[in-house]
């Protein structure tokens, strides 16, 4: 299975960090209230491990993976958490090969022709264009596709509400991360959740 058949749809993927369990619920709990069932947690914070097994047992419809996975260890620790997706920031043969043990979709992130064309080496097709904002956005993923018509692409970084449209209409794009909407109270989080999927709604490809 790839990412995007995971996804099952879901055109937004909320980027959470969690530096703290009390977080938890404020953030999970307003994704969860909007509609939003998705989370990429960073796995850069001491509690990213705890927080995962949190929302895969406090919202168990809820996707969640683990994001900024770098390399086998963080890849074992994540897994053994339950997370459903990893996410890199580049590509990881480790990770790639660990969560394919696993039966567990990788997305890695690359935003040259040499990274796509190792992930492909790898059997991945499905990957993160990270950080959009500083590599062309939209016109970057446009000239890669040119190339590599096979490839699907999530643009991450400096996606918020006021270009997810533009990014979500092109084609070769599934879905999008993005952080703007974990930010605020739960109250805040579940009203930016709902504008979000309201936007992605309105998208006629």
């Amino acid at each position: 299975m790839n990412i995007e058949t995971l996804f099952n749809g879901r055109k937004i993927i909320p980027v959470v960090t969690i530096e703290r369990m009390e977080d938890c619920e404020r953030i999970f709990g307003g994704l969860a209230d909007g509609g939003l069932l998705a989370a990429e947690v960073c796995f850069r914070t001491e509690c990213a491990e705890e927080a995962i097994r949190y929302a895969r047992k406090t919202y168990p419809k809820m996707l969640v993976g683990a994001g900024t996975v770098i390399d086998g260890g963080q890849c074992r620790r994540a897994l053994g958490a339950g997370a459903q997706f990893i996410v890199s920031p580049g590509l990881s043969e480790d990770v790639a090969l660990l969560s394919a043990q696993a039966d567990v979709p990788y997305l890695p992130g690359t935003v040259t022709p040499t990274g796509i064309m190792r992930a492909l080496a790898l059997g991945i097709d499905r990957i993160k264009f990270f950080p959009a904002c500083n590599f062309g956005g939209i016109a970057g993923i446009k000239s890669l596709s040119a190339a590599f018509p096979q490839v699907r692409f999530m643009p991450t970084g400096g996606v918020d509400q006021e270009n997810l449209t533009d990014y979500l209409a092109y084609p070769k794009i599934f879905a999008c991360g993005g952080t703007w909407m974990t930010r605020g109270s739960r109250e805040e989080i579940s009203q930016k959740s709902r504008e979000a999927l309201a936007l992605a709604a309105s998208i006629k490809k």
